[in-house]
């Protein structure tokens, strides 16, 4: 979290407010964020470039800045990113000042702090736990390169078709939950969209990827799509730290079937909705929908109330 849908959503709503802009002030509060280069290197490569475009790649955002300079922005597990907070948030990893187009933000080299001339505004970069990302990219070929070695296709793409997934498949005796988490083979998909295209296709996640056939990777990839086309219709689901970028809170696990409703009645069929361990990450399913496959020995994790999904429409900045 966030995946596909979660950044796609921060995408659209961010992209009118930067492009054209410029990167007026860079402040990396947390040099984490910018290994392996240095807070000051990376903020000298960004600041006072003109942001050309906001695109998306898998989870990943990608600015596009003047010069033929990109960043590739991971949100990780709970990274998000603000326009203009007020009273600003705690957690608060990046600070940017965007400035008016060319060097509309900087006087004299050196970006001008305050908002006084009306022209700067600010995003911050908030992550609590500290595993978001911003890594340099010089030039289209080192995009590439980029995320050449790190994403396949995402199911959106017109690329992935059914076939192209019963591929992906073909002796990988891992389980499927394992295939749809692993962002080389299928890029977008986390924890959230997995568990509830696994069980609108009726595939158990622990079902090993090598033995779905042809009908099954044709429901199960129109369920991908599904499910992240949906989570993009409600911009996002908000279960722990995804916000808008104006503070307000998705609404997609308002639509969750399986997903955090241990012990709550499957919407489909009425059984118990359980919780077991897979690809080392907590799944739900349902198990008279989604039949486990001979051999395999769900690990359940012990059963908890169920959860309560009620979020109030806006959260405290």
């Amino acid at each position: 979290m966030p995946e596909l849908p979660e950044v796609e959503t921060i995408r659209r709503q961010l992209a009118p407010l930067v492009q054209g802009r410029t990167l007026a002030r860079i402040e990396i509060l947390d040099p984490r964020w910018s290994r392996p280069l240095s807070p000051d290197e990376l903020t000298d490569a960004l600041q006072g470039r003109r942001v050309q475009g906001l695109s998306r790649r898998g989870k990943y955002l990608v600015w596009s800045l003047s010069g033929d300079v990109y960043l590739a922005q991971h949100l990780r597990m709970t990274g998000t990113v603000l326009y203009e907070p007020d009273p600003e948030p705690s957690h608060v990893r990046v600070r940017i000042d965007l400035g008016g187009a060319g060097t509309g933000g900087l006087r004299n080299g050196k970006a001008r702090r305050g908002k006084q001339d009306g022209d700067l505004a600010t995003l911050v970069i908030v992550d609590p736990r500290r595993f978001g990302t911003g890594e340099l990219l010089l030039g289209d070929e080192a995009l590439e390169a980029f995320f050449d070695a790190r994403l396949g296709l995402e199911p959106l793409d017109p690329l992935f078709t059914a076939e192209h997934l019963y591929s992906l498949t073909r002796g990988r005796s891992a389980p499927i939950k394992a295939l749809l988490l692993d962002q080389r083979r299928l890029a977008g998909v986390g924890n959230i969209y997995a568990d509830e295209a696994l069980h609108r296709a009726g595939i158990h996640p622990l079902c090993p990827a090598g033995r779905l056939t042809r009908a099954q990777c044709e429901r199960l990839r129109e369920a991908l799509v599904w499910a992240l086309q949906a989570g993009i219709e409600a911009r996002g689901a908000t279960i722990d730290d995804f916000r808008h970028v104006d503070g307000v809170w998705g609404s997609f696990q308002d639509r969750f079937a399986v997903h955090r409703r241990e012990g709550e009645p499957c919407p489909r069929c009425g059984a118990t909705v359980v919780k077991i361990l897979a690809a080392g990450r907590g799944t739900y399913l349902c198990e008279r929908c989604q039949p486990p496959p001979r051999g395999t020995r769900p690990i359940r994790r012990q059963a908890a109330r169920p959860a309560d999904r009620s979020r109030p429409p806006r959260a405290s900045p």
